[in-house]
């Protein structure tokens, strides 16, 4: 059976998008070099960083075509993570809200890169 174990974005700096997602999810990279960079998120899944100029075949979508998605227990935990991204800088492309399928909000990566984090609606 074919298994899920990466996402992969294309960044223009792989050391440097490493530091700030070493730092943001509290991961140590696994691997850095000057073109790709790796981090562990958890068993079977992987975070890797591709420098753009270099992705064969080459990519198409600008950054912010796709997600991340960070799912958390509650909207209390939405909010604490917005608080605690906003305090790291991070640009932030929508505060919290409520939608059909939780409480959200989105932050950018330095590389324009959407990431969600969301509370799922109780069913």
């Amino acid at each position: 059976m074919t298994e899920f174990s990466f996402v992969l974005l294309y960044v223009d700096n792989p050391p440097a998008s490493a530091e700030f997602y070493s730092k943001l999810l509290n991961v140590p990279p696994i691997d850095t070099a000057p073109t790709f960079a790796m981090l562990h998120l958890r068993e079977g899944v992987m975070l890797g960083l591709w420098k753009r100029d270099g992705v064969e075949p080459k990519a198409t979508a600008a950054p912010g075509a796709s997600e991340v998605a960070f799912t958390v227990v509650d909207a209390a935990a939405v909010d604490a993570a917005f608080a605690d991204w906003s305090k790291r800088g991070l640009k932030i492309a929508q505060p919290p809200t409520v939608m059909d399928f939780g409480r959200t909000f989105v932050a950018l990566d330095p590389d324009g890169h959407r990431l969600r984090v969301f509370a799922p609606r109780a069913a």
